[in-house]
This record gives C-alpha cells, structure tokens and sequence, in this order.
C-alpha cells in the first residue's frame, strides 16, 4: 500500500460534479468571466472552492489527523490484500482523496480483508467489488 500526493491537473485526478446556481449567481459568474476576471465559469468556481479550503485548512488538517484519515491517493493491489489475508488481518480504509482497489481484486478477497470504507473524495474500484463492499461503504 502506498500514497501519493494528489496533483492538481486535470483528467484522471479529477471528478466531475454538478452544481445548481440561481440565475443571478450565475449571471454574475457570466460577467467576470467576460470582464476578463477568469476564463471560463469553471476557473471561476475552482478558484472559489480552493479559496475556501483555504480558508479552512486548519479545521480539515486537525479532522484528518484525528479520524485517522489517509491524505492523498491510497491503492490497494491485490497482493497487498492477499498479505492481509494470509497474515489473518482486516482493513479498514480511511482516506481523504481518493482510494483505488486494483482491478484484479475479486469481490471475495474484498470481503474477506475490507472490514468498513469511509472515502471523502473518490473511491475507483470495480462494480463488483463496490457491490459487494455496499453494506461497508459509509
């Protein structure tokens, strides 16, 4: 197991989401963007939501270090699971950011070595394996 700082870039760092905005909210993002303050509404609203995390910096740094979190990319690969299996021992996968389970991961080691998932952020693993995994993901 090992982690990775996440990288600010675009594509598979990335997740996309979707907002609602008033009219009014967005008319006013559709000014700055044409006065030349940002280039498009979607620079616009990282540079707020970064702002804000920056802002609360502190308050997500002490909550990570107290629910034990994992800050950053944490992969798990199928022998790290296996290891875990064969030494008798279960996982409890905590991470701020994102966590992936190795695509050759079959559903039944996942249950036999994941006891509980708690991803703020993304989690990427087969269909199968969150299927089976559904009654532990919180």
């Amino acid at each position: 197991m090992s982690v990775h700082e996440l990288r600010r870039k675009g594509g598979d760092s990335s997740e996309k989401i979707t907002i609602n905005l008033g009219v009014v909210d967005l008319g006013q993002i559709d000014l700055l963007v044409q006065e030349g303050f940002y280039s498009n509404r979607t620079d616009l609203i990282r540079t707020a939501i970064r702002n804000q995390l920056a802002t609360h910096a502190e308050v997500v740094k002490d909550t990570v270090s107290r629910k034990a979190f994992v800050l950053g990319l944490e992969h798990y690969s199928r022998a790290d699971l296996e290891a875990l299996q064969s030494a008798g021992e279960t996982l409890q996968i905590q991470v701020l950011g994102m966590a992936s389970i190795a695509d050759d991961v079959t559903p039944e080691l996942a249950l036999a070595t994941i006891e509980s998932v708690v991803v703020l952020g993304a989690l990427h693993a087969s269909k199968a394996v969150k299927a089976a995994l559904a009654d532990r993901i919180h």
